[in-house]
C-alpha cells in the first residue's frame, strides 16, 4: 500500500531527459574571465579554506566571485530548497549565485533534464572559471548524482552547452576552458561540491527512474567532494530497514552523514530558522567536521546538515576563488 500511495502522489512527474532541438548555431563564447585584482589577491591567498571565519566571508570572499550553487527541490516540494538558500544568504553567500537564471527562483525543480543542467553548468564555468556546486533534496539529490554521471559520460559521449537564462541548447558540445584558453568537451567537466539529502531507491522505482537504481550510491570522479545525508528508517526514501552507503567510483572524496532519527524527510530543507539567533549563527560559522561542539540552547532541528553544508559551501567558495589566482591574462 505504501508504494501505491507514493505512486499516486507522484504520478505524472517523471524526470524528462529527452533531447532538445539544436537551435541556431552558437556564437563563439565570451572572452575568459579576467585575473583578480592585486588588492584582493593577497588576502585571498592567505585564507585557510578549511577554517573560513565569518570575518573572512565578509572581508574577503564577499569581494570575489562565487560559484554557481544549484539547489534542487524534492519531487513533492512541500518545503523547498529556498529555505536552505535563505540560510546561505544570511550567512554571506551572494544571492545572485543561488538564483535560477531562467526562473529567478532560489531553488529549481527536480523534474528537469540532467543533460540540460550539465550544459548550463558548463556555460557558467566557461564564463566564470568557477566549478559549480549542487545540492539536492530527495529526487533533487538523484538529479545531482545523475548530473555527475552525465559529466562522466554514462549516458552519452557528448553533452551540449545550454544557455541557462533561456534553456536553449547550443550547437556546440565544447567550451573554451578559461585556464588554458583551449577547447574541451563538456563531458569530463567536474563539480566542486555536491550533496544529496535523503535520496532513496523507492521513489526511483515508483517513478520509473530505473536507470539510476544501480548508480544511486555510486559517485563518479566528476566531483571533488560529495556528501550523502542519509535518514535511516525513512519510509519515503525506502530506508526503513537500513541503507547502503555512498561509495566513490573514482577520485571523488565521498562522505556519508547519518541524520538524527528525529528529523523528517519532507522537512529536511527547512533550515533558515537557524539564522534567527546570533548564537546559532556563530555556531554555524564556527562549525567544522573535526571539532563540532555542542550547539547553543534553542531550536536545533536540521542543524546537523545545515552546519555541514555551510562549512562545505564556504570551503569550496574559498578554494574556487583561490583557483582564480592562477588565471592567465586574457
Amino acid at each position: 500500500m505504501a508504494i501505491v500511495a507514493l505512486a499516486a502522489l507522484l504520478a505524472g512527474c517523471a524526470t524528462n531527459d529527452a533531447p532538445r532541438g539544436d537551435g541556431p548555431p552558437a556564437a563563439m563564447p565570451a572572452p575568459p574571465v579576467s585575473a583578480l585584482a592585486p588588492a584582493i589577491a593577497a588576502p585571498l591567498r592567505a585564507l585557510d579554506c578549511a577554517d573560513v571565519t565569518a570575518a573572512d566571508v565578509r572581508g574577503v570572499l564577499a569581494r570575489v566571485a562565487a560559484p554557481r550553487l544549484v539547489l534542487l527541490d524534492g519531487s513533492v516540494p512541500i518545503v523547498t530548497m529556498a529555505s536552505l538558500a535563505r540560510l546561505l544568504i544570511a550567512m554571506g553567500y551572494p544571492e545572485v549565485r543561488l538564483l535560477d537564471p531562467h526562473t529567478g527562483e532560489l531553488s529549481s525543480s527536480s523534474f528537469t533534464s540532467s543533460a540540460t543542467l550539465a550544459g548550463e553548468l558548463a556555460f557558467d564555468y566557461e564564463r566564470t572559471g568557477l566549478s559549480p556546486m549542487l545540492i539536492g533534496h530527495s529526487q533533487g539529490g538523484m538529479v545531482v548524482i545523475r548530473t555527475l554521471h552525465e559529466f562522466a559520460g554514462a549516458f552519452g559521449d557528448a553533452l551540449h552547452v545550454v544557455d541557462p537564462s533561456t534553456g536553449q541548447r547550443l550547437a556546440r558540445t565544447w567550451i573554451v576552458d578559461p585556464y588554458t584558453h583551449a577547447k574541451r568537451p563538456v563531458v569530463g567537466l567536474r563539480v566542486a561540491y555536491a550533496a544529496a539529502l535523503a535520496t532513496g531507491w523507492l521513489p526511483r522505482l515508483v517513478l520509473g527512474q530505473w536507470g539510476m537504481l544501480s548508480r544511486l550510491r555510486t559517485i563518479p570522479g566528476t566531483v571533488d567532494d560529495f556528501t550523502g545525508f542519509v535518514l535511516l528508517h525513512d519510509p519515503i526514501a525506502g530506508s526503513v530497514f537500513g541503507d547502503r552507503p555512498y561509495v566513490a567510483a573514482g577520485r571523488a572524496r565521498v562522505r556519508n552523514v547519518t541524520l538524527p532519527d528525529g528529523y523528517h524527510h519532507v522537512t529536511l530543507p527547512a533550515v533558515d530558522h537557524l539564522t534567527a539567533e546570533p548564537a546559532m549563527r556563530a555556531y554555524l560559522d564556527a562549525w567544522r567536521p573535526d571539532r563540532a561542539a555542542p550547539p547553543p540552547a534553542g531550536e536545533t532541528t536540521n542543524l546537523v546538515h545545515a552546519a555541514d553544508i555551510w562549512y562545505s559551501v564556504k570551503r569550496h567558495w574559498c578554494m574556487q576563488a583561490q583557483r582564480l589566482l592562477a588565471l592567465p591574462a586574457s
